[in-house]
């Protein structure tokens, strides 16, 4: 994937309408160079097409891409090779290590809670806890781990919350407005506790989402719903305890860190020697 616009304003900002004094001091218009893209921790790959996006952006052409998108790398690997005008790889180099680094993050942090949950049928779903102008990029990250996305946008599909249900004046006439004013609109309904899921299940939604229960409450509100709708847990979910919620028989479980607290893969950049 692919966001032009992101990598116009990155390049943008790390000029500041100037130019590289540095590069521009050391090293000579013509010099021209071949470098690779080079994994310094083992991972999930995602980005390496905006790598590729980024140097084209400043003029480079001789592009080689090694690894895709969701591949599995290991400390060592090359994961792109571009060859071209020196200064432009220099400028090119913290946007695409940037962009890079931090959506291979979150595709490696996916694909750990991927297959903390692996032999079950629960999927492991983001949420809207993503970095402002970034969505589409990390829930695409997201994808490449493996995981799930859940609504891009407010748009998509309704989340009726505690917020919404107090305003409203209760979870009936939520449900009951949503459903009027955007009747094609899948609804999903927070709930807290057992008795507030027994309320909300004859509205019919399409997902329920189990806010901070326990694996043992979660599987509780399993047997209670019977399959008449999806259920969703969330909130206070580890790591340590994503196969347990997994195997409580909820259908999600919904990580907002996949986005929001997802380290950065180690990446570098290294001229090779004349």
């Amino acid at each position: 994937m692919i966001d032009k616009n992101l990598i116009a304003a990155a390049l943008a900002e790390d000029l500041q309408g100037g130019e590289d004094v540095t590069s521009v001091s050391t090293i000579s218009a013509e010099s021209i160079s071949t470098a690779d893209f080079t994994a310094r921790k083992s991972g999930r790959l995602a980005g390496i097409e905006m790598v590729k996006a980024v140097l084209e952006e400043v003029g480079l052409t001789d592009i080689s891409i090694k690894k895709s998108d969701g591949d599995a790398i290991s400390a060592g690997d090359v994961l792109l090779t571009v060859s071209g005008n020196t200064r432009a790889i220099l400028l090119a180099e913290r946007t695409a290590l940037n962009f890079v680094g931090h959506l291979s993050g979150i595709a490696t942090e996916t694909s750990k809670w991927v297959a903390a949950v692996a032999g079950t049928n629960c999927k492991v779903r983001d949420t809207r806890k993503t970095t402002p102008g970034y969505r589409q990029l990390e829930k695409y990250a997201v994808r490449m781990g493996g995981g799930t996305n859940h609504r891009m946008s407010l748009s998509d599909a309704a989340l009726i919350k505690d917020n919404h249900i107090a305003a409203a004046g209760g979870v009936s006439q939520a449900f009951s407005a949503v459903r009027s004013a955007f009747p094609s609109a899948p609804i999903e309904i927070e709930v807290d506790t057992l008795d507030q899921l027994r309320e909300v299940l004859p509205l019919k939604p399409d997902l329920i989402l189990l806010d901070n229960m326990s694996p043992a409450t979660c599987a509780e509100a399993v047997a209670i719903v019977n399959g008449a709708t999806k259920l969703e847990a969330s909130g206070g979910i580890t790591l340590e305890l994503a196969k347990e919620y997994a195997e409580s028989g909820v259908d999600y479980i919904a990580i907002g860190a996949l986005t929001h607290s997802a380290a950065v893969l180690d990446i570098g950049l290294d001229l090779r020697a004349e």
